[in-house]
């Protein structure tokens, strides 16, 4: 998915203290690099469509123009950096408040599974993690199985992920990434001697499942090109990597595959899955040389999730029901004929997920745009609901890997509320506070005010909005307000705390979410009515929630920003094209925003799996609707708001081209004398730095581009 999760980060003064020191930064008087034009035909369809940066996506074929690419990027980095010179010591502070904020030396509320007690923990001045385990007590000795900080020494990026333990608990599987493109090695620890076997696996995904055998080791491999996720293979421990069996090809290059293990360790399964229809494949997890079973083949349209609990599979489907519902079915009959409904589907609530146990099922719903947690006695068939008591907030449910458990983990956050990790009696309903987030320094929630807010959109439906503020900030023309978005795939943006946002906060902004068409708060029909022949939706929504703060008095255009990754960066490239007199400034984080161009290019990464997202543009009706809203083939001869864009070079999402082609032409067409910047990040990816520190500098710069468009310098 071109999915940006932004993450943000801290600061303290007064809304009174704002006043004082804002004074208008000066923009030094330097000239914007000018990238070279080459005319290049990309029009189908009897289409003219002339993509004068198409050189651009040289780097990763090192064509005759790669060298030119990375001189351009270095050059529009210098041109940022010029241009922010004056804030580089405001930078400093703020990278250094946010750090502050981070208790360094701190560990994770520990998860019980299989005989032992595993948590990672982090010491002071160090960027990544320890991950360890204690068995049987939390006052047994502990033991490290891997120390992050030192296998990520040396490397720019680092991401270890997938840890896997084997059913006697004596190895461990996991993957690393060290250049950000999502392309792992698989790594197996014998977690009693500490050596790392020679059977390496790459390229692949970074979760694996061992079989109940505690050798075989099941993974998904990759296209070393396209990243596509096309093989499920098997490896046999103590085996040449390159011999490995496959078990499972997806003949089907928009579906995506991955393997797990059903929560009862009973079954291994194989899940393909598309944005409109999924399919499932199961084999015993005693026999790992046996043939995968199809649970249930492919039907059009039709998506469904499966998990073991005792005597039968649990589905979670939308067939014939668009919020989804729950069914059941023999464990020898899973054919979709035997399925019997469990939980009906409703109009109002979106079943979103379950969690099982021996004795109790955990239903994830969302109703009126807010998650809910339904505990249902399986036995008895009591059940009720977890009770959270505010207007807007987010809860789902942990790690909970033990089946036989009455005990359901469950993370709480809010914007004014830490993330919370809270341990839920399912018989007794008694919760206990096991751990919240702690900001360093002090912070007082009571400080801040959060709001539920509904615009309404062209149509007349209601568009959620949450909002966070100072109590001290005065809403008014003149107040700033940062509105973010994304509104794709059916990602719901759940209102959670963020430290970093403090930065912001305190010095009188205004944060709002706003929850547009494209995501899923709203139900199902909420993300269709967002995607394909209905993507415009999600921009006038976008705009609809802009407008009605403008109308509540809560900013003007003059003090109004805009923000969104991805995804959201395509919504922020389409909502500057269509009112960008709404905006004093956007920030555009690694933006999905030469549609067209992209969606026409079946080699790279991520391409297919997204026609049932944005549609096929070799097909006519698609390229045409496409070609619409497309930010990069609507950019215009007219003014635009002060701009900044990020990207990183080894994204393997939202390729790097895509915001530096689009920068490239706002150059040239637009009329104003606003500020556009492309910041490009040379050692990273989608998802920017892998440590816990050295992303708040990438949020440094954005804080301080928002704060130099105020006038705000401390």
């Amino acid at each position: 998915m071109r999915i940006f999760l932004l993450i943000f980060t801290v600061v303290i003064f007064s809304c009174n203290q704002n006043k004082e020191v804002k004074e208008a930064y000066q923009w030094p008087g330097a000239t914007p690099p000018v990238a070279e034009k080459k005319d290049h035909e990309t029009g189908m369809h009897g289409d003219k469509r002339n993509d004068e940066y198409y050189w651009m996506a040289d780097f990763f074929s090192k064509g005759p123009d790669s060298n030119k690419v990375v001189d351009y990027l270095k050059a529009e980095n210098a041109y940022t950096d010029t241009m922010m010179s004056g804030t580089d010591k405001f930078q400093e502070n703020l990278f250094a408040e946010m750090k502050g904020r981070i208790k360094e030396k701190d560990e994770s509320v520990p998860v019980f599974s299989n005989g032992y007690w595993y948590y990672t923990r982090s010491e002071e001045g160090q960027q990544y993690f320890k991950y360890c385990r204690k068995k049987g007590s939390l006052d047994a000795p502990e033991i490290v199985l891997l120390d992050v900080d030192k296998m990520a020494e040396g490397h720019p990026y680092y991401s270890a992920v997938g840890f896997n333990v084997s059913p006697d608990n004596k190895l461990l599987a996991y993957g690393v990434d060290t250049v950000s493109r999502r392309q792992y090695t698989i790594y197996i620890k014998n977690l009693e001697t500490g050596e790392i076997y020679a059977d390496a696996v790459f390229p692949a995904s970074g979760g694996s499942e061992w079989a109940n055998d505690n050798k075989t080791l099941f993974y998904t491999a990759t296209n070393p090109k396209t990243l596509l996720s096309e093989k499920i293979k098997r490896h046999t421990l103590g085996t040449d990597s390159k011999k490995d069996v496959v078990v499972y090809t997806e003949k089907d290059n928009s579906n995506y595959i991955g393997v797990g293990k059903t929560k009862s360790e009973k079954f291994i399964i194989i899940a393909s899955s598309a944005t409109m229809s999924s399919e499932y494949r199961i084999l015993d997890a005693d026999k790992p040389e046996g043939e995968f079973e199809v649970f249930q083949a492919r039907m059009k349209d039709v998506l469904y999730d499966i998990e073991h609990q005792n005597d039968k599979f649990l589905i979670v489907t939308n067939k014939d029901a668009l919020n989804f519902r729950l069914m059941e079915t023999p464990l020898n009959k899973t054919g979709v004929e035997n399925w019997k409904e469990v939980i009906p589907t409703r109009k109002d609530v979106l079943l979103e997920g379950i969690d099982v146990f021996k004795d109790y099922l955990v239903v994830t719903e969302r109703k009126n745009g807010l998650l809910q947690l339904r505990i249902r006695n399986i036995n008895t068939n009591s059940e009720h609901y977890v009770d959270f008591g505010e207007p807007a907030y987010a809860a789902y449910a942990g790690s909970n890997p033990e089946f036989n458990s009455t005990n359901l983990r469950y993370i709480y956050t809010s914007l004014t509320t830490p993330n919370s990790v809270y341990d839920y009696n399912m018989e007794t309903k008694a919760k206990e506070l096991k751990k919240r987030q702690e900001v360093v320094g002090g912070y007082d929630p009571e400080e801040y005010v959060t709001e539920r807010l509904y615009a309404t959109s062209a149509e007349g439906l209601k568009i959620p909005l949450s909002v966070v503020y100072k109590k001290t900030t005065k809403k008014d023309a003149d107040t700033p307000l940062l509105l973010y978005g994304y509104g794709s795939y059916g990602n719901s943006l759940d209102a959670a705390f963020s430290s970093s946002r403090l930065s912001l906060l305190d010095r009188g902004f205004v944060y709002a979410i706003a929850h547009i068409r494209g995501g899923q708060e709203m139900g199902r029909q909420w993300y269709e009515d967002g995607k394909l022949f209905k993507k415009k939706n999600t921009f006038t929504d976008f705009i609809a929630c802009a407008e009605y703060l403008i109308k509540q008095n809560y900013t003007s255009p003059a003090h109004l920003y805009a923000e969104g990754g991805s995804a959201g960066g395509l919504l922020m490239g389409a909502v500057t094209n269509l009112r960008p007199d709404l905006w004093k400034g956007i920030i555009a984080d690694v933006p999905f925003v030469d549609v067209v161009t992209t969606m026409l290019d079946e080699s790279i990464p991520l391409t297919t799996n997204e026609f049932d997202e944005w549609g096929n543009p070799k097909n006519k009706d698609s390229y045409d609707y496409m070609k619409s809203y497309s930010p990069y083939d609507n950019v215009e001869k007219k003014d635009y708001p002060n701009m900044l864009v990020t990207t990183g070079l080894h994204d393997s999402q939202v390729q790097y081209f895509e915001p530096a082609k689009w920068v490239a032409r706002l150059r040239t067409h637009k009329t104003d004398k606003n500020v556009l910047l492309l910041r490009t990040n040379m050692e990273y990816g989608h998802g920017g730095a892998s440590g816990r520190f050295d992303y708040l500098k990438e949020v440094a710069l954005q804080y301080a581009f928002l704060f130099a468009l105020e006038g705000i310098s401390k």
